[in-house]
Parts: C-alpha cells; structure tokens; sequence
C-alpha cells in the first residue's frame, strides 16, 4: 500500500516542480524587495533574514516593518503581524487533511501555509496531488522567500526604490493564475470571490484602515459559498 501510493507521487514530482516554479520565481523576487526596503530604512540585515525564517509571512513581515520603521515598537509590529496572519486559521482548516496525520507533519506544514501554497493544493484535482502539490510548492517557495530576503539583505539600499520596478505585482498575478479555474468551474465560487472582491475593494478605499486588513474582511465571501453547499 505505502509503495503505491509513493509511486504516483514520484510521478507527478517533475509536474508539480515546473508548474510551482513561478511561484518560487515570484516569491524570490518579492523576497529581494522586502529585505532591501528593510535594511535600506535601518534595520540590521539579520531583522528580515531571522523574521522570513522564524515567521514566514510575507504581508505580515511588509506590515511588521513597516511599523518598526515607522517608529512603533515591537509590540505593535507583532501584533499588526498577528491580525493580518489570521486569515491563515480559514486556510488550515482546508488542508488540514493533506498535511499528514503526524505532529512533525503538522506542525511543518503549518508553518508553510501561505496564500499561494494553498491555492497551488487545493487547484489540484485528487487528495494525493494536493499533499504532493503542498509540499513541493511550500518547502520551495520556503526556500525561495528566504533566499530573496538575504539576497535583498545583503544588497541593502544599492538596489533603490523598489516600487519602481513594480515588484509588489508579481505574488496578486500568481494568485490570479491559481484561483482562475476554480472561479470559472464552480458557480458558488464565482458568487464568493464576488463578494470577496466587493468587500475588499470598499475597505481598502476607506482612509484609515489598516494594510492587509481588506483581505482579512473579504473572507465574508465564504458565507455565500457555504450557504450554496446547505442550500
């Protein structure tokens, strides 16, 4: 049994590398444009490298210096980085059942849960490829993100202003390319991404609130798809 289900893993391995490389490619880029704005505006080079290995969250991390950075303390930027990081809890409880049954499973696949990793499992169309697609998509993009960080660590201010190279576009454009077949296949999905969307849009133009704080909200969208599964 345990032979047969390594060899269609084995596979697919080639299949789920190349189709996850984009990720791997933009979370590295994006990688470099956090460490540099770090460093360019003060902090020690070992700040974005001991945060991208220790918490691993990219909005999160963006948020949390920019706080510091700001001028705020510690605690301020961690808990900016807790409220933006809970919409993790929703994507947990959906691949809950591909990280294994293990606590050393659990407990690594927990720390890779990210927006792309998610979205690259759960594109995939049967229980094997999602475990297969998770891993091999979280422990590369794990790797890709904290090689950026050094990278843009080390480089410091000699790269510039990083926006205008138009680096914060390359993580919503893989997110768009994941999610895109489920929104046109599922009818419920479209309804939700919908609301989603519309949600997160009105806060974001509202003055005063938060960065990351719209997509938190646009979860409301899972009300309709829900509702679509009772009805």
């Amino acid at each position: 049994m345990r032979t047969a289900e390594r060899t269609p893993s084995l596979a697919v391995l080639p299949e789920m590398v190349r189709d996850a490389s984009l990720i791997w490619l933009a979370g590295g880029i994006v990688g470099v444009s956090f460490g540099a704005i770090a460093v360019a505006g003060g902090l020690p080079a070992w700040v974005p490298v001991a945060m991208s290995l220790l918490v691993y969250a990219g909005s999160a991390q963006f948020s949390a210096v920019g706080v510091l950075l700001a001028g705020g303390g510690p605690l301020a930027a961690t808990a900016t980085g807790l409220l933006l990081n809970t919409r993790t809890a929703a994507y947990s409880l959906a691949v809950a059942d591909i990280l294994g049954t293990g606590r050393l499973a659990r407990l690594t696949g927990a720390h890779l849960v990210t927006d792309e990793t998610v979205a690259f499992a759960l594109a995939q169309q049967d229980p094997l490829r999602r475990r297969t697609a998770f891993w091999v998509s979280g422990l590369g993009l794990f790797a890709a993100w904290n090689a950026g960080v050094l990278i843009g660590a080390l480089a410091g201010g000699a790269l510039g202003d990083t926006d205008t190279y138009g680096l914060d576009a390359a993580f919503p454009a893989v997110l768009v390319a994941l999610t895109l077949p489920a929104v046109r296949k599922d009818a419920r999905v479209r309804r939700s991404a919908l609301l989603g969307a519309v949600v997160a849009v009105a806060v974001t133009v509202t003055p005063g609130v938060p960065a990351g704080v719209p997509v938190l909200l646009a979860l409301v969208g899972l009300v309709l798809y829900r509702r679509g599964a009772t009805a």
